[in-house]
């Protein structure tokens, strides 16, 4: 019965978002836990982006594969 017996625990967390939402953080900073979804999402992005903008100008060049000559 843990989860009748449980601490409501909702206001406590409707302070703290509010309260950052009040200091300008962006929504998907303000949980102490986003870091570690956010930065490994953000390398994830960008280096797929990278990685597709250089096969792109190897293709240009005809070079049909990441690493030959």
């Amino acid at each position: 019965m843990g989860l009748v017996n449980r601490p409501n625990k909702v206001p406590q967390f409707q302070r703290q978002y509010q309260a950052a939402y009040r200091a300008h953080t962006r929504l998907w900073m303000i949980n102490p836990r986003s870091k570690y979804l956010w930065y490994p999402y953000q390398l994830i992005l960008w280096g797929g982006f990278a990685a597709s903008m250089y096969g792109m100008g190897r293709k240009i060049y005809g070079k049909n594969t990441w690493f030959s000559d």
